[in-house]
């Protein structure tokens, strides 16, 4: 039944649309990726609309705080670094916003969702970077946090997105590790320097811990996004993974993390770790964080002022096929 459907695009109601979805769960189960071909669930694609769309306007959204400094850089060479970065955060976007449509939802309507508020876009990127040191903190913790939640996802059931994460993930790990550099150089300079990396990590700690999404308990998608091989950790498990990785690095930096329940775990193996802010968190999901208006108000803007250029490009390419189909007549 499954490759019938999978040959003929079948739809299916009923006993048989159960019976379907019991042989699209086995094929999962069994490590067979889906193509966008293939026959899926409604709730499967929905789910994968929703989080690799909202995986693209992070990586867009994402280059706002950190653009904000290429003009103020400390050095043409941290300036070159900074540029080629946001640059590649604009590629994993294309790169994410490309995969989502193969699941047939246009580029356009993921923008105007983003822009509308319907569609969200990651809560660290609504707050600001308020010194030098704060690119560095992005780097370390953002996309630090950020490949503790992408590598899975090179493993991923949907073939397309899996594919799109493998790049992705080589370019974080590199931007993770200029961060860090930019904050030991930072911790080597002056106290001043040092103070300023200190208060970056005090800034950005607890909404880095945030990035994975709210506690386990009360995840709306977490448990059926496992079953799919969506999602192969939890929340919860990936901010574990987070703090037991970090916190020797920030020991190593001479940094303190701000906060005072953390505390090594011999009988878990891991840090024990204080309270998150949840209510922080909601609140600035909901659109009232430090910049959210700012960041969507700059989006809406760009794409405003790209109109006249994505015009253009079609005209161009109306114009290419239409010399194209003359030639072959």
């Amino acid at each position: 039944m499954y490759a019938q459907m999978v040959d003929t695009g079948t739809r299916v109601a009923g006993n048989e649309l159960d019976a379907a979805e019991a042989l699209f769960q086995k094929r999962i189960d069994d490590g067979i990726r889906v193509e966008p071909q293939d026959w899926m669930p409604d709730r499967y694609r929905k789910t994968l609309i929703r989080q690799i769309s909202q995986h693209a306007h992070s990586e867009i959204v994402g280059q706002l705080p950190e653009g904000n400094w290429i003009t103020r850089a400390p050095s043409l060479k941290r300036k070159a670094i900074l540029l080629a970065k946001v640059q590649d955060e604009a590629g994993h976007g294309l790169y994410l916003y490309s995969a989502a449509e193969t699941l047939g939802i246009s580029r356009d309507q993921m923008v105007d969702d983003l822009h509308s508020g319907k569609a969200k876009y990651s809560s660290i990127f609504n707050y600001p970077t308020l010194t030098w040191a704060d690119v560095g903190a992005i780097g370390w913790l953002v996309d630090g946090s950020a490949i503790m939640n992408q590598i899975p996802l090179c493993r991923c059931s949907y073939g397309p997105y899996s594919r799109a994460m493998i790049r992705v993930c080589k370019e974080e790990a590199f931007h993770m590790r200029q961060g860090y550099d930019m904050l030991m150089s930072l911790c080597r300079g002056t106290p001043e320097q040092k103070q300023m990396a200190q208060d970056a990590l005090n800034r950005w700690w607890w909404p880095s811990l945030m990035m994975f999404g709210p506690p386990d308990a009360d995840s709306v998608h977490s448990e059926q996004s496992k079953q799919w091989k969506i999602k192969l950790f939890t929340n919860d498990e990936l901010r574990q993974k987070m703090v037991d990785q970090t916190v020797p690095q920030a020991e190593y930096l001479g940094l303190t993390v701000p906060d005072p329940k953390l505390k090594w775990n011999a009988e878990r193996g891991h840090y024990d770790y204080g309270d998150i802010d949840w209510e922080e968190f909601y609140d600035v999901v909901k659109g009232n964080g430090p910049c959210n208006r700012e960041r969507i108000a700059t989006r809406k803007k760009a794409w405003d002022d790209g109109e006249w250029f994505r015009e253009a490009l079609v005209a161009h390419a109306d114009k290419k096929s239409k010399a194209r189909l003359a030639v072959a007549a």
